[in-house]
């Protein structure tokens, strides 16, 4: 870790002070040395900033400081496990708007990125969008499919640099407090700038976010209700993406939606259904729904979705465990969700289940006989997670993206649709992957998923029976070994308990 990294965190420390970002933080709960520092730095904050709100502070901090700690806000923001439910919501707030680069710029840098075929854009606009780590104009293609109008989206000139000596600075902190102060490490400061890290990596390579549009596309493809962009590979590389134009009335503004004769209350419903036949049916979902990155077509009245740089991913087992979360506090089968915490190994198998039920149903049970608009699915998640902590239940951070995305689909559905009877609307979807899932078909999948795996497993088998013998004919070389005997049995018997091992658990697995 270089010394400039040191210095640069010197530099965000003051930032942060001058800004009143300090103040967010209860310093009667912190440790001593945290406490020392946090009144060592407001001695810096400026008069102006003790008049504005908290959330304003650090948002105002985390923008003069850049787009990697614009990023660092908003991965924090997903995980109240780490920095606390308050802190989590002031950073929800956090958006990831940026002034424009220089439009004088983007020739040279479509140039350096697509070669010739960069002359093949014309009319380009001013940018329309513009975020931490690119930029979006809209202009004409004219190629040998025809004039067509497109999205360019430009990655920021330099971003890279800047991004790779910010997340270096950031480690030498986490590293840093968790030297200074040893309780930090149950927050594991290190592994958030490393999620941090990872996102980053991914997002500066729009290769990536064509490659995960082209997926959403194809599973959403004969789907009603909700569309997005194509990619067009031909014009994209790392450093830019293009895609059809998509044109919409942004679905914040609710006089020009009603203007334009667009059904809200359909929008609603189809936002909604949309989101959990992503998240159940395919799980791969677009987990950064907020109103800026949705627009309504007031020709077909579908939603239209864009900027998948925050993708979601849950496997099979999460999908059902949702749906059945879901379908359990519709149906009021606490037993069921319950169950499932316990099956899938969520909570340890020390806890009672009958307990864990009872919990739940001191979640669930308020909800019913409620008006539609006092019930709040999100709320109910976030009950349920929180719950969860009093019986064990270890963090699993793609059911906190799950649960923030759920939180933003359910915000901007209301805002539509103020009545929106969130648990009828959602049935339909739940209830027919759990009774899917319950059924013929989903057994079938499940054994084809074990089928899989058995096939997998027995493929490794040749290579262990050939470990077995390099290290048996090493072994045989081995003449001055003084337990050469007792070593030889060692081996032979570690090897046949291993292959005893994987075939029970074959069995198992086959449910012989």
């Amino acid at each position: 870790m270089g010394l400039a990294a040191y210095f640069r965190l010197a530099r965000a420390g003051f930032v942060l002070a001058r800004e009143g970002a300090l103040s967010i933080f209860d310093n009667d709960a912190l440790p001593p040395v945290m406490q020392a520092g946090v009144r060592f730095g407001r001695l810096f904050e400026r008069g102006e900033v003790k008049r504005s709100g908290r959330v304003e502070r650090l948002t105002r901090a985390l923008n003069r400081l850049g787009p990697t700690y614009v990023k660092l806000g908003q991965t924090l923001a997903t995980r109240p496990d780490i920095v606390g439910a308050d802190v989590a919501a002031d950073l929800a707030v956090l958006q990831d708007k940026m002034d424009p680069f220089d439009d004088k710029l983007v020739p040279g840098l479509l140039a350096e990125a697509l070669g010739a075929r960069a002359t093949e854009f014309t009319d380009f606009s001013a940018p329309v969008a513009a975020a931490s780590i690119a930029q979006v104009h809209k202009a004409t293609l004219t190629d040998e499919d025809g004039r067509r109008t497109v999205a360019v989206k430009i990655l920021r000139p330099g971003i890279r640099e800047r991004f790779h000596a910010d997340i270096e600075s950031q480690y030498a902190g986490a590293k840093l407090a968790e030297a200074l102060v040893p309780k930090l490490k149950r927050l594991r400061p290190v592994d958030v700038v490393a999620t941090l890290d990872r996102s980053a990596r991914i997002e500066l390579d729009l290769r990536l976010e064509a490659a995960a549009i082209s997926e959403f596309y194809e599973n959403i493809k004969d789907d009603t209700g909700f569309v997005i962009p194509k990619v067009m590979w031909d014009f994209t590389s790392d450093t830019v993406l293009t895609t059809t134009w998509v044109d919409g009335i942004p679905i914040r503004d609710n006089a020009a939606l009603d203007a334009a004769g667009v059904d809200r209350k359909a929008l609603a419903k189809n936002l909604l259904q949309a989101f959990l036949l992503h998240t159940v049916r395919d799980g791969f979902f677009h987990a950064d729904l907020h109103p800026g990155n949705l627009f309504a077509d007031p020709k077909t009245q579908n939603i239209v979705a864009v900027d998948f740089g925050i993708m979601g991913r849950i496997t099979r087992r999460e999908r059902r465990f949702l749906a059945d979360i879901l379908y359990g506090f519709i149906t009021r089968n606490y037993r069921l969700i319950a169950e499932r915490h316990f099956e899938i190994g969520y909570v340890p198998r020390s806890q009672s289940i009958d307990e864990f039920a009872l919990a739940l149903r001191a979640i669930g049970e308020p909800q019913h006989g409620r008006r539609v608009s006092d019930i709040s699915m999100a709320k109910v998640l976030g009950q349920l997670f929180a719950t969860t902590e009093l019986f064990e239940m270890q963090t699993r951070p793609e059911l906190i993206l799950l649960q923030k995305s759920m939180v933003l689909v359910e915000g901007v559905a209301r805002a539509l649709d103020p009545e929106l009877d969130i648990w009828t609307i959602s049935e339909p979807i739940v209830g027919d992957w759990v009774r899917r899932s319950a059924g013929p078909l989903g057994r079938l999948e499940e054994l084809k998923d074990h089928f899989d795996t058995v096939v997998m497993t027995l493929g490794r088998l040749p290579a262990i029976v050939n470990k077995a013998e390099t290290a048996l004919e090493d072994y045989e070389r081995d003449k001055n070994s003084p337990d050469r005997k007792f070593n030889r049995f060692m081996l032979v018997s570690g090897f046949w308990l291993a292959a005893a091992v994987l075939l029970v658990a074959l069995w198992r697995l086959l449910g012989l």
